[in-house]
């Protein structure tokens, strides 16, 4: 997958636990920690936004996209 959840190493530099953003952001844990393992395949403005607000953060300090293999793709 090309895009890369980071939400684990931003909790980890705000020394915030799953459960508390959960709390603070009014979402589920079960969402948060799917989520967090890349589980999912979309995730709400919304919810992107809570996070980041309450994480004081930007959504490229959560999502990362990692380009596919070059080799992979074959151009004409």
């Amino acid at each position: 997958m090309p895009i890369i959840i980071r939400l684990d190493r931003v909790l980890a530099d705000k020394k915030m636990k799953l459960n508390e953003l959960a709390d603070k952001a009014g979402i589920s844990n079960v969402n948060l920690s799917n989520l967090k393992t890349g589980k999912v395949k979309a995730i709400r403005f919304s919810t992107l936004e809570a996070i980041c607000e309450i994480l004081d953060c930007q959504p490229g300090d959560i999502l990362e996209f990692v380009p596919a293999d070059s080799d992979s793709f074959e151009i004409e």
